[in-house]
């Protein structure tokens, strides 16, 4: 996977499955980000909330690094979730027999840059 250049944020351990969160990304990949913010408030899911921050930080990473910039002239430029690391807890069940319950979490990784360089 390339690297591309931009302005990052990242969140690790996130206590959402990656499942649950990649459809929210899906919507708001290479968005601007005033759209994207939009869109994020108005979803009533956990993880919209979760992308909301890391993207408010990435865009607040933008703007501190380069004076230059504001909020209006940013796009999502990659906007990646990966699975973290599973929680195994055991769940009681009949005859003394037991499951293992699976808590999947999320790393959630935002890449914003200037719109002039969509193309790069």
């Amino acid at each position: 996977m390339e690297v591309k250049k931009g302005y990052t944020a990242k969140a690790k351990f996130l206590l959402v499955s990656p499942s649950k969160i990649r459809p929210i990304a899906d919507t708001i990949r290479l968005k601007p980000y005033t759209e994207a913010m939009a869109i994020l408030e108005s979803t009533p899911k956990k993880g919209a909330g979760l992308i909301k921050k890391v993207l408010q930080s990435a865009a607040a990473n933008a703007v501190y690094q380069n004076n230059k910039l504001d909020e209006e002239s940013l796009f999502i430029k990659q906007l990646l979730i990966d699975e973290g690391p599973r929680l195994k807890r055991v769940w009681p069940r009949a005859r003394g027999r037991r499951d293992i319950l699976l808590k999947r979490m999320s790393h959630v990784s935002v890449v914003v840059d200037e719109i002039g360089n969509m193309g790069e």
